[in-house]
């Protein structure tokens, strides 16, 4: 069975629990809870009734994880056992609106669900963008509102949302690093980070404060600004599925060791870039299909769904995740 830790005890099982427990897990200290965080996403992005409030828009894809020997000096997790862990991914655009352009600036993501050899489950959800937006879920929240279009004229205020980001330091990194970067040709030239640190848990119940990222073999690129401007509203799950049926799809997972005073429950911080790596195993997936057509479109990608081996760090955005994501679920699943 699987070990879920933190909120995501509470929250994986959002169809036998109420919202209200789910709320009470997340960031109470930060004067916000999941229903907040969605109610505001909602506000934010609109709804479109049975669909998920963020990253609506996305990509199935299947394959398998292998493990290298490396990894269990580190980790006992079967993720790590050397045989092929069967992996069901989900490939994103963030935000709430179905229709929004692939050439769009922002955050792309891959989630990941393994199926480990002795029945648990293990999830990853990332993001391709090595630093979140937020330290504490309020700021999360703020942004959502931020967001928000005015009632009176229907649209967002770009003044609104400058105020916002200039009394934010911690959604400063996401937004200069958004700024900066053009969005990539293929999901699969994509670094994609794990945000949170974990621990890794060794045989002997020795723990590593780790963060990890998967590195596509085939290089990190990005659309130039004139490819930017030419590329089609909807082009990447296209090129995801003919890729895929021409060559499997593979990153390697890398480790990133952290050292003492490295943040451990702040996201929006980077960890110093001269920190040890470790190649843990390799991400290979050998097709890629519609939501509609796969299987990723009915998970819950809760980054709190960890096997024993893994921990969770006291982070309380990654708690506000888990609740946030199981409100979502509910939801969709009940087609609001």
């Amino acid at each position: 069975m699987n070990i879920l830790r933190g909120a995501g005890a509470c929250c994986a099982a959002a169809l036998l629990l109420t919202a209200g427990l789910c709320q009470a897990q997340s960031g109470a200290d930060d004067n916000v809870d999941a229903a907040q965080i969605i109610a505001a996403m909602e506000a934010a992005f609109g709804v479109t009734p049975g669909h998920r409030r963020n990253h609506i828009k996305g990509t199935c894809a299947v394959g398998e994880f292998k493990g290298l020997e490396a990894a269990r000096g580190y980790s006992r997790s079967g993720l790590f056992s050397g045989e092929s862990i069967p992996v069901i991914a989900r490939f994103s655009l963030g935000g709430g609106n179905p229709d929004a352009s692939d050439a769009d600036k922002g955050v792309r993501g891959m989630a990941l669900q393994f199926h480990l050899p002795d029945g648990d489950l293990q999830h990853m959800t990332m993001i391709n963008v090595p630093v979140f937006g937020a330290a504490v879920p309020k700021t999360f929240y703020d942004m959502l509102v931020a967001l928000q279009p005015d009632p009176a004229t229907g649209k967002r205020d770009p003044e609104r949302f400058r105020a916002f980001v200039d009394s934010h330091p911690d959604f400063q990194g996401l937004a200069q690093y958004n700024g900066s970067h053009n969005p990539p040709p293929s999901y699969a030239n994509s670094r994609y980070y794990s945000l949170h640190a974990f621990r890794f848990v060794d045989a002997a119940g020795d723990k590593t404060l780790v963060r990890w990222y998967f590195d596509p073999r085939d290089g990190v690129k990005e659309l130039t600004d004139a490819e930017r401007e030419a590329a089609p509203n909807d082009f990447l799950e296209s090129e995801l599925i003919g890729r895929a049926q021409q060559a499997p799809l593979e990153w390697d997972m890398r480790i990133i060791i952290g050292q003492p005073g490295d943040p451990e429950a702040d996201p929006s911080k980077p960890w110093p870039g001269d920190r040890e790596e470790v190649v843990t195993g390799t991400l290979s997936l050998t097709a890629a299909m519609s939501q509609e057509e796969g299987k990723c479109g009915g998970i819950n990608f809760d980054p709190l769904v960890i096997a024993d081996g893994i921990e969770p760090t006291d982070d309380p955005v990654l708690k506000a995740r888990s609740a946030t994501y199981a409100i979502s679920f509910g939801k969709r699943i009940s087609g609001q």
